[in-house]
């Protein structure tokens, strides 16, 4: 039992099991899931849309037995995340589903940037190669293939915007329906980037917090599966396979330092978790690595948490122009707080202006146009140096989760043309471009 209980990503008062859409669920289509187990007090239940321990109210995650996984069978499977199938809640024959295959994104050696930093050896794991541009494509992709095992045929969430846009491209591409709803104050580029898909996009007067507890509520009251609600537990699992990608890539070993963006603080969890699986399968020598988390200063709960030395995280109203990343009472904060203060790592946080200068940095340096919470991470990666957080000399990777593109707000009062200037060549010579 663990000392303290999270916050939990739903009211207590609800239900712990969504409503379901009656189908009966066969066990053998989970690949080699076995159970969901509570976080907390580790009571089990069988595989379902349940999401929260009936004991004691903790969040519920996948239990797997995983056999005969090796770097063979890995390698020999398609380039996109299926090729970790068997690491997952999903059935043998997932990729031949109609599905975005989202996954194998670059990992980008970034030689000027650690150049520029004095960093000796950093990668970009660069995720707005992703179908819609966002790592959020992964978590979805696992979502949807559970769901449809358990009869849903609506699929909805809450989000932030790349998430929106996921659930929205996912759900076209499955031909199915989806309802996605975000706050209504939204980039223009995450609105229309939903809107585009043509499934139901809800605008909720509201920040994401409101939205996400809307979302909780309705859960209750419909068969539809939402991907970060009642599918949370195999939503999640989705985001292991970043950290199955960066030790593949690596040729199949850890890296000794990555820094991740912390938005509910579950993709944090799930890398740490994918090094963990990749070690005790004897995939990746048992190397130590230390995990980092970025945010936002101006939504840091979990940041403020670990400087301050607290378990618990209080939460804030945000206010950032990392609008990805404004999650304000994050349901994983806690168990971010434990990675990193386990492996040695750290959660820092920094400002709107360092993060317009960690997109303009690494598009500078790498040729890589990151969106808002891929700044947080860039500018978090500095000042984690900075401060003598972060070892210079041990290899390092940073996560840009999304596409810049998407954010353009953020940096266009910043960026123009170099100069303007007539259609000549004699204005050419004046404004000294030669």
């Amino acid at each position: 039992m663990r000392k303290r209980r999270p916050r939990l990503a739903t009211p207590a008062t609800e239900a712990t099991t969504a409503r379901s859409v009656g189908k009966t669920v066969d066990p053998s289509r989970f690949g080699p899931a076995v159970a969901l187990s509570c976080r907390e007090c580790g009571e089990r239940y069988d595989l379902g849309p349940r999401y929260v321990c009936e004991q004691c109210f903790g969040p519920l995650e996948i239990a797997y037995e995983f056999t005969g996984v090796t770097r063979e069978s890995i390698a020999s499977g398609p380039r996109s995340l299926w090729r970790y199938k068997d690491l997952l809640p999903v059935p043998a024959d997932v990729a031949e589903q109609a599905n975005l295959a989202p996954g194998f994104t670059k990992l980008v050696p970034a030689r000027n940037l650690a150049r520029e930093l004095g960093l000796r050896s950093l990668y970009v794991k660069d995720d707005s190669g992703n179908p819609t541009h966002s790592f959020k494509d992964r978590v979805v992709a696992v979502a949807f293939a559970a769901g449809r095992e358990l009869g849903f045929t609506t699929f909805a969430c809450a989000s932030t915007g790349n998430l929106a846009n996921a659930v929205a491209a996912a759900a076209a591409r499955a031909g199915v329906r989806s309802c996605v709803f975000v706050p209504y104050d939204l980039e223009q580029g995450k609105t229309v980037t939903t809107a585009v898909y043509g499934g139901t996009l809800v605008a909720v007067e509201g920040n994401y917090d409101d939205v996400n507890r809307l979302c909780s509520e309705v859960a209750g009251e419909e068969p539809w599966g939402f991907v970060n609600v009642n599918l949370r537990p195999y939503y999640a699992e989705g985001s292991k396979t970043l950290g199955y990608e960066i030790a593949e890539q690596l040729g199949w070993r850890l890296p000794e330092q990555v820094v991740i963006p912390v938005a509910s603080g579950s993709l944090l969890t799930k890398v740490d978790k994918a090094f963990r699986e990749l070690i005790k399968l004897g995939l990746v020598e048992d190397t130590p690595y230390r995990i980092f988390g970025a945010q936002a200063t101006g939504c840091a709960p979990v940041a403020n948490a670990f400087k301050a030395g607290h378990d618990v995280v209080q939460p804030v109203r945000p206010q950032t122009i990392a609008k990805s990343l404004a999650i304000g009472n994050p349901a994983d904060g806690p168990y971010a707080l434990d990675v990193a203060r386990r492996t040695g790592g750290a959660i820092e946080d920094v400002s709107d202006p360092e993060i317009v200068e960690g997109i303009k940095l690494l598009a500078r340096t790498e040729g890589i146009f990151a969106e808002t919470a891929g700044g947080v991470t860039v500018a978090t990666l500095r000042k984690l140096l900075a401060s003598g957080q972060l070892d210079p000399d041990a290899e390092t990777v940073v996560l840009n989760t999304g596409d810049g593109l998407k954010t353009l707000d953020a940096v266009a009062p910043t960026s123009g043309p170099t100069v303007t200037i007539r259609p000549s060549l004699s204005a050419f010579r004046e404004a000294g471009l030669a």
